[in-house]
């Protein structure tokens, strides 16, 4: 049942809705993890909306705060294509980065891995263990060791190795936010000595809720991030906050992940996502 199910079958067939409906509506939409200022502004619009079909004019509202990037990779001109994934611990990161690299694997690309979550050694090894079963190769480095040295180590690899993307793992936790914000930071400008920062995807977890969009603005106000990974997209009902971010904040999602297999992760489709919401 899609978030807008009951909000549809609401309107439907309704000459007028009372104030405290709307309001009833309004309620629903921020416990779907939309947040207060969305929420506010489709209910504002679908009063306003004069469509002889509300499911139409439902989904032309949802499309219009939708964000109109492309969705796809950003590619290098030339070299290989290098996507930064950063992220707090516990969204999926790391199987995401693993995800996305046997994706681009079955379109033919070559990919090398770097294991930078150098602070956390389970990171390091689960990228390992993904990269055997991959034929992928990992660049990694001891434990605790200087995630940028392991960044700049991996685009020479893949720089030697005319790869077509590298993909690296960074950590996630710090010992405060700015500690993580300037090691990222570091590790960005160590890789931009031997290759270009292509993409910068951040990884969230859809069941975070509304806290999603914060972390959204504290990593792009600090590092600059170009895309989304949506994960734990297994159910329409935690799908709210992607709309409340592209809305609010212009990022593309360009992934979505709904499992633990590695078949379990695709672009992000916004017809599809659309429809989950609105389906009845």
């Amino acid at each position: 049942m899609g978030i807008f199910t009951k909000f549809l079958s609401k309107i439907k067939g309704a000459s007028s809705l009372s104030n405290s409906d709307w309001e009833e509506l309004y309620s629903e939409l921020l416990e779907s993890d939309i947040g207060p200022t969305l929420s506010r502004q489709l209910i504002d619009e679908a009063r306003k909306s004069k469509s002889d079909s509300p499911e139409e004019g439902l989904h032309q509202i949802l499309l219009a705060h939708l964000s109109t990037q492309s969705r796809e990779i950003r590619r290098a001109e030339s070299g290989p294509t290098t996507i930064l994934v950063v992220g707090v611990n516990g969204t999926g990161k790391t199987t995401s980065v693993a995800k996305l690299a046997a994706y681009l694997q079955g379109q033919k690309s070559n990919v090398v891995l770097a294991a930078a979550d150098t602070f956390r050694a389970a990171a390091v090894d689960q990228l390992r263990t993904w990269g055997d079963r991959l034929g992928i190769e990992v660049i990694s480095g001891k434990d605790n060791g200087d995630p940028a040295s392991v960044a700049f180590d991996s685009a020479q690899v893949a720089l030697g190795q005319k790869a077509d993307f590298l993909i690296i793992d960074t950590a996630g936790r710090l010992h405060n936010k700015n500690d993580l914000m300037a090691e990222l930071g570091k590790v960005k400008r160590v890789v931009e000595k031997v290759l270009p920062i292509n993409e910068v995807l951040l990884v969230i977890d859809a069941t975070t809720g509304h806290n999603g969009i914060s972390q959204a603005r504290i990593f792009t106000e600090s590092i600059g991030v170009t895309g989304i990974i949506l994960t734990k997209l297994d159910g329409s009902a935690r799908g709210g906050v992607a709309l409340a971010i592209e809305a609010e904040l212009g990022i593309p999602i360009k992934w979505v992940g709904t499992g633990e297999s590695e078949g379990d992760f695709a672009p992000f489709d916004r017809e599809s996502y659309l429809r989950g919401l609105t389906q009845m």
